[in-house]
């Protein structure tokens, strides 16, 4: 697959000078980088969410290869997707997959299937490639897309996933793109978030998925959260921390209807 951008000049500039000028404030490249497993990062427009995860990929040691786990938001193609092969370009250039890395976690998997078409207008992973390619130009990434399942297939999935990726013998990163709370206002979107992360915070799917479940907090994201928490279990992470949190009112001034945006280490 040749996968070309279709959400830039929309969720972020169109032009490579104007991208590296946008990224250039929200990276910053002097920080002490952790060695993690996994992060959390949000997918919307760079302007609204662009500062909470330049501010916790700025403080992660970014491998050579970035497995990300999507969100499903167009219902295309199979629930549960991956690629093997081919490239996605954005306006800093060409990521190619980690094609070796993808086909073992796929050849492990009941669940994933090869598939194209799901990736083919999704934005959660396009909009954290600009991030990778500003911090290591050589980057390479698996793309996985994961829909709304039950806790169990997902967990199942993790291990899958994990263990597809012990086999190569390779160092990488895992990334879970999502937002928190959607179009709610200010205070709410906070007490809901804060539950939410706490979960996460706490290494904990069960938790994460009945928190969500029970309180209806709007976080897209959810399925690949609980996959990459549990998949940073299989590869002993033990510990997790808030790099940074805040709501589209932080940037429109508009706190009645925000959308909140946590950025989450793993390691």
């Amino acid at each position: 697959m040749i996968r070309k951008p279709v959400v830039s000049g929309k969720f972020y500039p169109q032009t490579e000078n104007s991208l590296n000028k946008m990224l250039a404030k929200m990276i910053d490249p002097s920080l002490t980088k952790e060695e993690v497993i996994g992060l959390v990062l949000p997918h919307a427009g760079y302007i609204y969410s662009g500062y909470v995860a330049g501010a916790t990929i700025s403080r992660a040691d970014i491998k050579k290869t970035a497995i990300i786990l999507g969100t499903d938001h167009t219902g295309m193609g199979s629930p549960f997707s991956i690629i093997t092969k081919g490239s996605w370009f954005t306006p800093l250039g060409e990521v190619k997959i980690d094609t070796e890395i993808a086909e073992s976690i796929l050849r492990g998997s009941s669940i994933l299937k090869e598939d194209e078409l799901s990736h083919l207008y999704e934005h959660s992973i396009e909009v954290q490639l600009p991030f990778l390619q500003y911090i290591r130009k050589d980057i390479k990434i698996v793309p996985v897309n994961i829909s709304r399942a039950e806790l169990k297939e997902l967990q199942q999935l993790a291990i899958e996933i994990a263990e597809g990726f012990k086999k190569v013998g390779r160092s990488g990163i895992f990334i879970a793109s999502t937002d928190m709370t959607h179009y709610e206002p200010r205070e709410v979107a906070e007490r809901n978030d804060k539950m939410a992360i706490e979960a996460m915070l706490a290494l904990d799917e069960e938790r994460l998925f009945t928190v969500v479940e029970k309180n209806n907090i709007s976080m897209c994201g959810l399925s690949p959260t609980c996959t990459l928490i549990k998949i940073c279990k299989t590869l002993d992470a033990g510990h997790a921390t808030l790099v940074k949190y805040q709501t589209s009112g932080d940037t429109t001034g508009d706190y009645s209807s925000v959308v909140g945006y946590a950025g989450i280490m793993i390691w």
